[in-house]
């Protein structure tokens, strides 16, 4: 099993579309950091009485999203790529076993999207709180920074989960364009929808998507949901779950 996680972790960074991704990531820290400058600038222009209905946004918290969908993607292509390319059937002929194939693919992607995504994360509350100081950050930010470190961790493990679903559906569908989609629906069209709904079926709903699960599980103020942080584990452990089951049976039973 050693052996075929290093062989996993050699494909993913072997491939230029992985860096290309990191660096996307990478450029929407810089640019979540330069939004949080200019509503400083803009904070800091506004008289006191209008200060209070001008939050600033946490830099983080713009940041997830962007990371959740490169993670997605990145994830997609990590598979998506071998069929196209056809790699796919060496990679079955050296590993008959296609479940330990697919199982050492998810480890190896969602453990590298998993450090990335901390490391971005962090970075981005890092310069965050640098630009914004010791401003009032609005009624959005209710914890001091001590308090954010669960939510930080709590984003890092979605993250985590959207590369294991954005796997499973690369390779249950094994097409790039349809899973990239899909990864797309659940993260922004999903909650959209969800949101257009009457009454508490929009808090009831949406409390269970995937963007709004990190904010349940670390049991912030703030969070789009009432899920106790257990709940919210255990939907974020059914997406990987169910992707990750969907991805396994289209591997085993369909021809490569």
């Amino acid at each position: 099993m050693t052996a075929l996680l290093a062989s996993e972790w050699l494909k993913l960074r072997s491939v230029r579309s992985t860096w290309y991704i990191l660096g996307l990531v990478a450029f929407a820290v810089l640019c979540a950091a330069l939004l949080t400058l200019q509503g400083v600038n803009v904070w800091d222009a506004l008289p006191p009485e209008r200060r209070a209905r001008f939050p600033v946004p946490p830099t983080e918290r713009m940041l997830l999203p962007p990371v959740q969908l490169c993670a997605g993607v990145l994830a997609v292509m990590a598979i998506t790529s071998e069929y196209a390319t056809g790699t796919i059937r060496g990679s079955l002929t050296a590993v008959p076993r296609r479940g330990a194939l697919l199982a050492a693919k998810a480890a190896v992607v969602a453990g590298a999207c998993l450090a990335a995504g901390l490391v971005f994360l962090f970075a981005g509350f890092a310069a965050g709180r640098a630009i914004i100081g010791d401003r009032p950050m609005g009624p959005g930010h209710v914890a001091p920074a001590p308090g954010e470190i669960p939510m930080l961790l709590a984003s890092g493990l979605s993250v985590a989960v959207v590369a294991l679903v954005g796997v499973g559906l690369g390779a249950a569908t094994r097409s790039t364009a349809a899973a990239v989609v899909a990864v797309g629906g659940l993260l922004f069209a999903l909650p959209a929808v969800a949101g257009l709904l009457p009454g508490p079926w929009a808090g009831r709903i949406g409390s269970v998507l995937l963007p709004n699960l990190a904010g349940q599980l670390a049991g912030h103020p703030s969070a789009a949901g009432d899920l106790p942080p257990p709940a919210a584990l255990g939907v974020l452990a059914a997406y990987a779950a169910i992707a990750i089951g969907a991805g396994g049976t289209a591997l085993t039973w369909r021809d490569a």
